[in-house]
């Protein structure tokens, strides 16, 4: 009986306090996240929207119905009317009311109408209120404003940052719904363009705002819609439905589910996941998301949403991992950057787990793996500072050689780890924030060889390995040129005097002494697998802003490997690992004719059947560059010569456990194509 007393008090306090004219804060202390009575509905959703008592904006209307788009918004305001079934004396005004509103904020906000932007759906709660058409637009522009992400179109920021936070906590869903090619904005953008309104009952509506506008988190929307996915995911992941089509519309069909009674629940779970998140992520997305859409947004908002993982700031990784106990996130820092760096200054709870073990030494990286799991569940145990549940993974913050580190975290997520994210900025990024207190905050911190502190140390350091220096000559300096870089020149003059100097190298490819190979010799680092030597030790040039290839294996042919490598015009074929630009790698054949090269994706659960990925002619072939230290990561970059100038237009990277032999064959074939070429 006392707790029917309590639960019923809280009603009364709200009526008191809204007579007295409160604000949004009492509100929210009063309610406490609760359903608010119908009565006291319209009142207390203009407080928390900060509203009440604003003047009448559609003033400045004028009047004017002259929108392209006008007779589109006029039949969508008369099918939206028709369908709350108003009364007919009334239906015409309230028509004239919709098309009032939506018109003068496209034209007050410069944007154009269309009806799947969710305008009208955001408004039909609204109009349940018996507002006044001034408070009705007021209410709007408020939700609008402040609730719904911009950018909400294909492939925008709000759907890749879904996507990384169903990622983060359900990686084995998320990789489901990629295999399927399932993207966020083809089943949640009802969702978020309409706060819902779009899928759910009126009823439903009217409790989900109530909780929504009390909390005020404008990034709430996304783990609401992380909720309703993870708790369908049995559904989803052993479903009947096949196509791509039927499961997205599956999907978009989940909030249609939920009964009133749940929302608060439902709510309640949503912000539990909103406390096992990375927070840094909220600031990253602010501008992008809920800024002033009159104010470009800072150049490296943009870049995160193309983020393999949930980034993490360096300053809430040492905030985190400093408090004691808790319930937010904590963080297992690994820290993957090679061992000299390491060496000379690391955070002192972070597991070194050096990135370039996955391509020198896979089985010893396969053990350091189970070492770090390992590291990880007895600090957690034994309550160490180091201890934590989620898994930050750091570099140096210099993107060549944080490719290795994408590699290594793309491993971790392909084996379905939950709570996987990055370190923004690595190590440069903790040093800068570190900078005052140095020594107190990394250990083994050594001025003289940290790679911050004096940037000619990695240069210096780059080419060691056990120990031992390396050293080029003054005469591997004078003709160390590499030869893809002289094809690069075969290519720009199609001399036959290039062409000829170019068949005296191939020719005399092991005369190190005049240009340079990788040998059993040299001092320059482990071979993966003890390869033989390759064609080069350059390292390779990312400078080139390109797309690599990727496509949708739905539109891709799908051959039968076995048949292919039998082919009488294949002259070489070998089993590979294609790495695309996130870090993924996908088992792979590289097959090479006359005139192409071929690279067949195997399908996974399908023996021997592959997508063709790639057909390259091997005339566009401009550039070839291997790693120094990992000399069967290949890269071919392709595109085409204009005067001078040579223009990348598109990159495969490949592990190829043959990388000598397998370059040696495509550079003979070049040859024979570019004689063809000038003949």
């Amino acid at each position: 009986m006392a707790d029917g007393i309590d639960d019923t008090s809280w009603v009364t306090d709200l009526e008191t306090a809204l007579v007295e004219s409160c604000d949004f804060g009492t509100i929210r202390n009063i309610c406490k996240c609760r359903t608010v009575p119908d009565h006291l509905r319209a009142e207390v959703w203009q407080i928390c929207l900060n509203v009440q008592n604003k003047g009448d904006a559609l003033s400045a209307f004028d009047g004017l119905y002259d929108l392209d788009e006008q007779g589109i918004i006029r039949e969508d305001c008369r099918a939206l009317v028709d369908k709350l079934g108003n009364e007919e004396e009334d239906k015409v005004s309230i028509v004239s009311d919709l098309e009032s509103i939506v018109t003068f904020f496209s034209k007050s906000r410069n944007e154009k109408y269309s009806s799947e932007n969710g305008w009208l759906e955001v408004i039909q709660p609204l109009l349940a209120l018996k507002l006044t058409r001034a408070q009705i637009y007021n209410c709007f522009y408020s939700i609008v404003n402040k609730f719904i992400p911009r950018d909400c179109v294909k492939g925008g920021k709000p759907f890749h940052l879904f996507r990384l936070l169903l990622q983060y906590h359900d990686p084995e869903l998320s990789s489901f719904l990629d295999t399927k090619r399932i993207l966020p904005d083809l089943y949640c953008h009802s969702w978020f363009r309409s706060l819902f309104s779009a899928p759910c009952d009126l009823q439903v509506i009217q409790v989900m705002w109530d909780v929504y506008f009390q909390h005020g988190d404008q990034f709430l929307t996304f783990f609401m819609a992380l909720v309703i996915l993870v708790n369908a995911r049995d559904q989803i992941l052993t479903g009947e439905l096949e196509s791509k089509q039927s499961i997205a519309e599956m999907l978009a069909s989940f909030p249609s589910g939920l009964e009133a009674e749940d929302i608060e629940d439902f709510c309640a779970l949503a912000q539990y996941y909103a406390s096992k998140t990375p927070q840094s992520f909220r600031r990253d997305y602010q501008s992008p998301l809920f800024g002033n859409n009159l104010i470009p947004g800072k150049e490296e908002d943009l870049q995160v949403s193309q983020a393999l993982c949930l980034p993490v700031s360096v300053a809430e990784l040492l905030q985190n991992n400093n408090l004691a106990g808790g319930d937010g996130v904590r963080y297992f820092v690994v820290d993957c950057r090679p061992a000299d760096q390491y060496n000379n200054g690391h955070l002192s709870t972070a597991f070194h787990l050096d990135a370039n073990l996955m391509l020198q030494n896979p089985k010893e990286f396969s053990t350091a793996v189970q070492a770090l799991l390992a590291a990880k569940q007895q600090s957690i145990s034994s309550g160490s500072a180091a201890g934590g549940e989620h898994l930050c993974f750091i570099g140096s913050g210099r993107e060549e050689e944080d490719q290795y580190v994408h590699m290594v975290i793309a491993n971790f997520l392909q084996k379905h780890y939950q709570y996987v994210s990055f370190a923004k900025g690595g190590y440069q990024s903790l040093h800068e924030l570190l900078k005052d207190r140095l020594s107190e905050g990394l250990s083994s911190h050594n001025p003289k060889h940290c790679i911050v502190c004096n940037p000619d140390a990695s240069h210096n350091s780059s080419d060691l390995e056990n120990g031992e220096d390396f050293h080029r000559s003054g005469k591997e300096e004078e003709n160390g040129e590499s030869f893809f870089g002289k094809l690069t020149s075969t290519v720009k003059s199609k001399s036959a005097v290039m062409k000829q100097k170019l068949t005296d190298y191939i020719k005399n490819e092991h005369q190190t002494q005049e240009s340079r190979h990788v040998s059993n010799t040299d001092r320059v680092g482990k071979r993966y697998r003890n390869m033989a030597n390759v064609f080069s030790i350059g390292d390779d040039d990312d400078g080139d802003d390109v797309g690599e290839n990727s496509s949708d294996d739905d539109r891709k042919e799908v051959v039968n490997v076995e048949v292919w490598l039998k082919k009488p015009d294949i002259k070489y074929s070998c089993r590979c690992q294609e790495v695309i630009g996130n870090g993924y790698m996908f088992p792979s054949h590289l097959l090479v004719t006359d005139t192409h090269l071929y690279v067949l994706r195997e399908i996974p659960n399908r023996k021997n059947m592959a997508h063709i990925q790639a057909r390259r002619a091997l005339g566009s072939v401009v550039k070839i560059t291997s790693k120094r230290k990992h000399p069967d990561f290949v890269t071919f970059k392709y595109g085409s010569v204009d005067g001078d100038e040579i223009q990348v237009t598109d990159i495969d990277r490949f592990l190829l456990p043959q990388a000598a032999e397998a370059t040696k064959i495509i550079k003979q074939q070049i040859i024979k194509v570019l004689d063809a070429l000038d003949s």
